[in-house]
């Protein structure tokens, strides 16, 4: 595995927003997305092992971790699943962060583990690369759908998505949009879920609220 960062912050985003969260960061994304944040991690970064990167999460008291990247579901399946294995061992609630283009069944989640999927929106530029069938294999009780919207267009495309593959929250979906940062309006968006009556989540990216938007390590 290669991780380009493990740091202790607040989640910034997903239904844990606000919550003291350990990150680990992996090297590496298959895709480029144009609003993308993090590009620092697509090379940056050390090899290691699941027990080592265990090592390091064990020094922080909170037992709550956040796995992203990069994409992490494209680091060797049989480590990832590892840590998986070890972090429900010592009873970490896990969130795994991952773009909506790789096949999340790659890797069996335990009890307190979920899928973060961020379903990547037209002006992204990577909507078509997303693997849709991972609308089917999410579990709707247990798992995320986010939209990061950047335009009408985003969340028109957004909106029907969800229609399309009848992702209604009464039957358990939770879903998230968010405004791409200085995109967009956040009060645009959230008239237009009032206007739909949409029933999902609206939030904005905490941490770069707290912090300079461009500050790493939080």
């Amino acid at each position: 595995m290669k991780v380009n960062e493990i740091f202790f912050s607040i989640q910034g985003e997903s239904s844990s927003i606000g919550l003291p969260t350990i990150f680990v960061r992996f090297t590496g994304c298959n895709l480029r997305c144009t609003y993308c944040d993090t590009k620092y991690s697509y090379f940056e970064g050390d090899p290691d092992t699941p027990q080592g990167i265990m090592e390091k999460i064990r020094n922080y008291p909170i037992k709550r971790v956040c796995l992203t990247g990069g994409e992490p579901l494209i680091q060797p399946r049989s480590e990832m699943q590892e840590l998986l294995d070890l972090l429900y061992a010592e009873q970490y609630e896990v969130s795994i962060e991952t773009d909506g283009s790789v096949d999340i069944s790659k890797v069996k989640l335990h009890n307190k583990q979920r899928f973060i999927l961020d379903m990547k929106v037209p002006s992204s530029g990577m909507s078509e690369k997303m693997d849709f069938e991972n609308l089917k294999r999410i579990i709707p009780e247990r798992d995320e759908i986010k939209f990061v919207v950047g335009n009408r267009e985003d969340y028109e495309w957004s909106v029907q998505l969800i229609r399309e593959h009848g992702l209604d929250p009464r039957k358990g979906y939770r879903l998230i949009f968010s405004p791409i940062f200085g995109e967009i309006s956040p009060r645009d968006l959230v008239e237009w879920i009032l206007a739909d009556h949409l029933d999902a989540r609206f939030q904005v990216q905490l941490h770069k609220i707290i912090w300079d938007p461009q500050q790493r390590g939080v």
